[in-house]
């Protein structure tokens, strides 16, 4: 097994080039079955749930070719559709492919998820969605099992709570319907709009796309016309950088980002002191004299997000002051607070609030990594600490980021990969 060893308190200088989204690919992929004919899609991130999710649908009868960061997927030679559990249970974004293969094929069996411990997420709101569609729902031995002889038909939907990939397998599965479907409450995400797009230049007209009502002209079961599609920068893998610039103090500059996706981590580095020059598609931070605390709570996108929650934390440690970090989204996703304190961190935990005491010397400790982000808040808590660090069970960190030693060692960290 990998483990990353850091030597900390090295400033950072340069540039690095932000891959692909992830969340934006996967959801891509999974679309890829309501085609007729071969997708291409590029600026794919070579990361380990990519594979994952090729490899599913390879196993469901699609074929694929990747070459550089490109992926032609056929997915008309599909002739099976249970998606099983030793694939499945890798990654939580399997369940996406239960929309588009309900809808296209009236029948499915698709594995409940795995993926991150960071709480519960569960898939009732998709289930419950699927069902007003006129799907019949039943849940044996762990599958979810979903038929729909007579096709999907639209439907007024109501999500009780925000939901990215409830959203977004909905939205595939309103593509084929029969009918109108209108989604209220939708998730807003850049991933979910990227997707509504691609289906829309498709053939399938979506209205209110970025907004939080969705309307989704079915075409009755007509496969999509196939496209090129870049996916969108990966705004998370954006984050954690500025953060590790942040972290050392140091000038970085990040490349092929998109703004307007980083608005709420830009505003909240720029309450701490920060300030940013804004080329086209190039984003670079600069040191200041004076790094403050800050208060910040998790929502749902355009807020603040849960999915750099972490690595804001580790930041913090070097601010003046008490930063209050509130956790609204998952229940158990503090769990990098232990390990962060094997560095000497002081920080304070109040069920979903914790509160981290800035200015504080860190030291390098043996920790082991408990989810994809909370592996990226340690590393960028080793860039600053005294002596060596070793991040064990990176196996997470593989999972999102590309490449991330060999992009932060290009910037002057010292952190090599090795094996246990």
């Amino acid at each position: 097994m990998d483990y990353l060893e850091i030597e900390g308190q090295q400033k950072l200088s340069g540039s690095v080039e932000i891959s692909g989204a992830k969340n934006a690919a996967l959801p891509l992929l999974a679309c890829t079955i309501l085609f007729k004919n071969r997708v291409e899609i590029c600026n794919l991130p070579e990361v380990n749930d990519i594979s994952t999710l090729l490899q599913l649908l390879k196993n469901l009868g699609a074929s694929y070719t990747f070459e550089d960061d490109c992926a032609t997927i056929d997915s008309s030679t599909i002739n099976n559709t249970v998606a099983k559990y030793d694939i499945v249970r890798k990654m939580r974004a399997s369940i996406l492919t239960l929309g588009p293969l309900l809808t296209r094929f009236g029948h499915c069996e698709v594995s409940l998820p795995g993926g991150c411990a960071i709480g519960q997420r569960p898939i009732d709101l998709h289930l419950k969605a699927l069902e007003m569609m006129g799907a019949n729902i039943e849940i044996k031995q762990g599958y979810v099992l979903a038929t729909a002889k007579d096709g999907l038909k639209g439907a007024t939907i109501i999500f009780d709570k925000i939901t990215v990939t409830g959203t977004e397998n909905i939205v595939m599965a309103a593509a084929l319907a029969h009918g109108k479907t209108h989604i209220i409450n939708a998730a807003k995400e850049p991933e979910v709009v990227q997707l509504c797009e691609v289906i829309n230049s498709s053939g399938v007209t979506i209205e209110g796309i970025g907004t939080d009502e969705l309307i989704i002209h079915g075409n009755g079961g007509e496969l999509l016309e196939s496209q090129t599609i870049t996916v969108i920068p990966d705004r998370i893998e954006a984050a954690t950088y500025l953060c590790a610039g942040a972290i050392t103090n140091s000038e970085i500059t990040l490349h092929k980002v998109e703004h307007s996706h980083l608005l709420s981590v830009i505003l909240k580095l720029q309450e701490m002191g920060f300030s940013f020059e804004m080329n086209n598609n190039s984003l670079t931070i600069k040191p200041t004299p004076k790094v403050l605390a800050f208060n910040a709570i998790t929502t749902e996108y355009p807020g603040f997000p849960t999915d750099v929650q972490a690595q804001f934390m580790a930041l913090a440690t070097q601010a003046k002051g008490s930063t209050i970090i509130e956790e609204r989204l998952f229940e158990n996703r503090f769990m990098h607070v232990s390990e962060l304190q094997r560095m000497g961190t002081k920080i304070r935990l109040n069920q979903n609030t914790a509160t981290i005491e800035g200015e504080q010397s860190l030291h390098g400790a043996d920790v082991m990594a408990t989810d994809l982000r909370a592996s990226s808040a340690l590393i960028l808590a080793a860039l600053v600490a005294e002596g060596t660090t070793r991040v064990h069970r990176i196996y997470h960190l593989d999972r999102g980021y590309v490449a991330l030693e060999k992009k932060l060692s290009k910037l002057g960290a010292k952190i090599k990969r090795l094996k246990e």
